[in-house]
Protein backbone atom coordinates (compact mmCIF):
# COMPACT_ATOMS: atom_id res chain seq x y z
CA UNK A 1 0.00 0.00 0.00
CA UNK A 2 1.09 3.68 -0.94
CA UNK A 3 0.67 6.95 0.84
CA UNK A 4 -0.59 9.40 -1.89
CA UNK A 5 -0.57 13.23 -0.68
CA UNK A 6 -3.22 15.40 -2.81
CA UNK A 7 -2.64 19.25 -3.11
CA UNK A 8 -5.96 20.22 -4.89
CA UNK A 9 -7.80 23.11 -3.67
CA UNK A 10 -10.89 21.85 -5.07
CA UNK A 11 -12.32 19.69 -2.74
CA UNK A 12 -15.06 17.95 -5.04
CA UNK A 13 -11.91 17.37 -7.43
CA UNK A 14 -9.70 16.10 -4.64
CA UNK A 15 -12.45 13.28 -3.24
CA UNK A 16 -13.10 12.20 -6.61
CA UNK A 17 -9.43 11.45 -6.91
CA UNK A 18 -9.06 10.08 -3.39
CA UNK A 19 -12.23 7.53 -3.54
CA UNK A 20 -10.21 6.32 -7.28
CA UNK A 21 -7.16 6.25 -5.42
CA UNK A 22 -7.99 4.60 -2.19
CA UNK A 23 -9.90 1.56 -4.54
CA UNK A 24 -6.85 0.75 -5.47
CA UNK A 25 -5.91 -0.72 -2.70
CA UNK A 26 -3.98 2.79 -1.41
CA UNK A 27 -3.91 5.54 1.44
CA UNK A 28 -4.66 9.10 0.72
CA UNK A 29 -4.39 12.38 2.18
CA UNK A 30 -5.97 15.90 1.03
CA UNK A 31 -4.05 18.78 2.32
CA UNK A 32 -6.36 21.26 4.12
CA UNK A 33 -4.07 23.91 4.64
CA UNK A 34 -1.98 25.45 1.65
CA UNK A 35 0.47 27.76 3.96
CA UNK A 36 1.82 24.71 5.25
CA UNK A 37 1.95 22.24 2.79
CA UNK A 38 5.88 21.04 3.47
CA UNK A 39 4.77 20.52 7.36
CA UNK A 40 2.29 18.03 5.81
CA UNK A 41 4.54 16.65 3.57
CA UNK A 42 7.27 16.03 6.62
CA UNK A 43 4.18 14.43 8.94
CA UNK A 44 2.61 12.43 6.20
CA UNK A 45 5.54 10.71 4.57
CA UNK A 46 4.34 10.27 1.15
CA UNK A 47 5.27 7.88 -1.43
CA UNK A 48 4.04 10.53 -4.26
CA UNK A 49 2.39 13.86 -4.13
CA UNK A 50 -0.86 15.03 -6.69
CA UNK A 51 -0.01 18.92 -6.96
CA UNK A 52 -2.22 21.04 -8.88
CA UNK A 53 -0.50 24.31 -10.51
CA UNK A 54 -2.97 26.86 -9.32
CA UNK A 55 -3.83 27.07 -5.49
CA UNK A 56 -3.78 29.75 -2.94
CA UNK A 57 -1.20 31.47 -1.31
CA UNK A 58 1.85 30.10 -3.35
CA UNK A 59 1.36 28.03 -6.99
CA UNK A 60 2.36 24.37 -7.34
CA UNK A 61 5.45 25.23 -9.36
CA UNK A 62 6.69 26.76 -5.47
CA UNK A 63 5.67 24.14 -3.39
CA UNK A 64 6.98 21.66 -6.11
CA UNK A 65 10.85 23.19 -5.83
CA UNK A 66 10.24 23.23 -1.69
CA UNK A 67 9.45 19.58 -2.15
CA UNK A 68 12.46 18.77 -4.24
CA UNK A 69 14.79 20.69 -1.61
CA UNK A 70 14.54 17.37 0.84
CA UNK A 71 13.07 14.85 -1.32
CA UNK A 72 13.16 12.75 -4.50
CA UNK A 73 8.85 11.40 -3.91
CA UNK A 74 7.33 11.33 -7.09
CA UNK A 75 5.71 14.12 -8.03
CA UNK A 76 2.50 14.53 -10.48
CA UNK A 77 1.30 18.09 -11.58
CA UNK A 78 -2.20 18.38 -12.30
CA UNK A 79 -3.81 21.43 -13.82
CA UNK A 80 -6.54 22.44 -16.04
CA UNK A 81 -2.94 24.85 -17.65
CA UNK A 82 -2.05 21.99 -19.81
CA UNK A 83 -0.40 23.89 -22.57
CA UNK A 84 2.86 23.01 -23.56
CA UNK A 85 4.75 26.23 -21.57
CA UNK A 86 3.18 24.75 -18.29
CA UNK A 87 4.12 21.00 -19.19
CA UNK A 88 7.51 22.14 -19.48
CA UNK A 89 7.50 24.89 -16.46
CA UNK A 90 6.25 21.43 -14.43
CA UNK A 91 8.87 19.15 -15.50
CA UNK A 92 11.98 22.03 -15.26
CA UNK A 93 10.34 22.38 -11.92
CA UNK A 94 10.66 18.85 -10.68
CA UNK A 95 7.34 17.22 -11.68
CA UNK A 96 7.37 13.35 -12.47
CA UNK A 97 4.48 13.69 -15.11
CA UNK A 98 1.36 15.73 -15.76
CA UNK A 99 -2.23 15.21 -15.58
CA UNK A 100 -4.77 17.66 -17.65
CA UNK A 101 -7.95 18.57 -16.18
CA UNK A 102 -10.48 17.19 -16.52
CA UNK A 103 -9.00 14.12 -15.01
CA UNK A 104 -9.54 10.51 -16.84
CA UNK A 105 -9.57 8.51 -13.38
CA UNK A 106 -8.10 5.56 -15.40
CA UNK A 107 -4.90 7.80 -16.88
CA UNK A 108 -5.02 9.25 -13.83
CA UNK A 109 -3.96 5.63 -11.98
CA UNK A 110 -2.01 4.03 -15.04
CA UNK A 111 0.34 7.07 -14.63
CA UNK A 112 0.16 6.85 -11.05
CA UNK A 113 0.52 2.93 -10.92
CA UNK A 114 3.70 3.23 -13.54
CA UNK A 115 5.28 5.81 -11.84
CA UNK A 116 5.41 3.85 -8.14
CA UNK A 117 6.79 1.16 -9.93
CA UNK A 118 9.56 3.01 -11.22
CA UNK A 119 10.27 5.14 -8.62
CA UNK A 120 10.27 2.09 -5.74
CA UNK A 121 11.62 -1.02 -7.56
CA UNK A 122 14.53 1.23 -8.23
CA UNK A 123 15.46 3.54 -5.77
CA UNK A 124 14.79 4.09 -1.55
CA UNK A 125 13.25 7.55 -0.25
CA UNK A 126 15.00 9.95 1.51
CA UNK A 127 14.35 10.28 5.35
CA UNK A 128 13.22 13.31 7.06
CA UNK A 129 12.34 14.84 10.49
CA UNK A 130 10.33 17.29 10.49
CA UNK A 131 8.80 19.69 13.74
CA UNK A 132 7.33 23.56 13.45
CA UNK A 133 7.53 23.34 9.81
CA UNK A 134 11.63 22.35 10.11
CA UNK A 135 12.29 19.64 7.90
CA UNK A 136 15.69 17.72 8.93
CA UNK A 137 17.24 15.92 5.73
CA UNK A 138 18.73 13.03 7.31
CA UNK A 139 20.86 12.18 4.00
CA UNK A 140 22.28 15.82 3.14
CA UNK A 141 22.14 17.03 6.88
CA UNK A 142 20.79 19.96 5.72
CA UNK A 143 17.84 21.90 7.44
CA UNK A 144 14.93 23.41 5.48
CA UNK A 145 12.49 26.36 7.08
CA UNK A 146 10.63 28.33 5.28
CA UNK A 147 12.61 27.95 1.64
CA UNK A 148 15.76 28.59 3.07
CA UNK A 149 18.49 25.75 3.73
CA UNK A 150 20.76 25.71 6.84
CA UNK A 151 24.34 24.40 7.04
CA UNK A 152 24.88 22.20 9.86
CA UNK A 153 28.27 20.42 11.26
CA UNK A 154 28.36 16.60 11.81
CA UNK A 155 27.89 17.84 15.42
CA UNK A 156 25.34 19.86 14.89
CA UNK A 157 23.27 17.57 12.55
CA UNK A 158 24.00 14.70 15.13
CA UNK A 159 22.23 17.13 18.08
CA UNK A 160 19.13 17.65 16.19
CA UNK A 161 18.64 14.70 15.18
CA UNK A 162 18.83 13.09 18.35
CA UNK A 163 16.72 15.75 19.64
CA UNK A 164 13.85 15.22 16.49
CA UNK A 165 13.93 11.69 16.92
CA UNK A 166 12.83 12.20 21.23
CA UNK A 167 10.82 15.27 20.78
CA UNK A 168 8.47 15.89 23.87
CA UNK A 169 11.36 14.42 25.69
CA UNK A 170 13.85 15.22 27.59
CA UNK A 171 17.42 14.25 26.03
CA UNK A 172 20.39 13.76 28.77
CA UNK A 173 23.79 15.08 27.86
CA UNK A 174 24.82 11.77 28.43
CA UNK A 175 23.19 10.21 25.36
CA UNK A 176 23.83 13.57 23.22
CA UNK A 177 27.97 13.47 24.19
CA UNK A 178 27.59 9.61 23.56
CA UNK A 179 26.20 10.64 20.01
CA UNK A 180 29.23 12.64 19.30
CA UNK A 181 31.57 9.99 20.48
CA UNK A 182 30.86 8.19 17.69
CA UNK A 183 32.81 10.63 15.38
CA UNK A 184 35.44 11.49 17.86
CA UNK A 185 37.59 9.37 20.24
CA UNK A 186 36.83 11.43 23.30
CA UNK A 187 34.45 14.41 23.06
CA UNK A 188 34.85 17.12 26.00
CA UNK A 189 31.42 18.25 28.00
CA UNK A 190 32.18 21.58 27.38
CA UNK A 191 32.11 20.80 23.32
CA UNK A 192 28.55 20.24 23.66
CA UNK A 193 27.58 23.27 25.54
CA UNK A 194 29.33 25.24 21.93
CA UNK A 195 28.01 23.05 20.12
CA UNK A 196 24.26 23.58 21.14
CA UNK A 197 25.50 27.06 21.73
CA UNK A 198 26.06 27.74 17.99
CA UNK A 199 23.42 25.31 16.72
CA UNK A 200 20.77 27.68 18.60
CA UNK A 201 22.23 30.67 16.96
CA UNK A 202 21.91 29.05 13.35
CA UNK A 203 18.70 28.25 14.41
CA UNK A 204 17.41 31.83 15.38
CA UNK A 205 19.04 33.25 12.48
CA UNK A 206 16.58 31.19 10.38
CA UNK A 207 13.71 32.29 12.27
CA UNK A 208 13.14 29.38 14.74
CA UNK A 209 13.03 30.72 18.24
CA UNK A 210 13.04 28.73 21.20
CA UNK A 211 13.56 25.61 19.12
CA UNK A 212 15.46 23.90 21.78
CA UNK A 213 15.09 24.12 25.41
CA UNK A 214 17.58 23.55 27.89
CA UNK A 215 16.11 21.58 31.28
CA UNK A 216 18.79 22.71 34.05
CA UNK A 217 19.94 19.79 35.20
CA UNK A 218 18.38 17.37 32.45
CA UNK A 219 19.51 18.08 29.15
CA UNK A 220 17.69 19.42 26.33
CA UNK A 221 14.27 19.01 24.90
CA UNK A 222 12.27 19.94 21.51
CA UNK A 223 8.39 20.71 22.42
Amino acid sequence: MYRIMIVEDDQAMAGVMKKQIESWGNEVMCVQDFQNIISAFAEYDPHMVLLDIMLPFFNGYHWCSEIRRISNVPVVFISSASDNMNIVMAMTMGGDDFIPKPVDLEVMMAKIQALLRRSYDMAGRIPVLEHRGAVLNLNSTALTFQGRQVELTKNEFRILQTLLENKGKVVSRDTLMTKLWQMDAYVEENTLTVNVTRLRKKLENAGLENFITTKVGSGYIIM
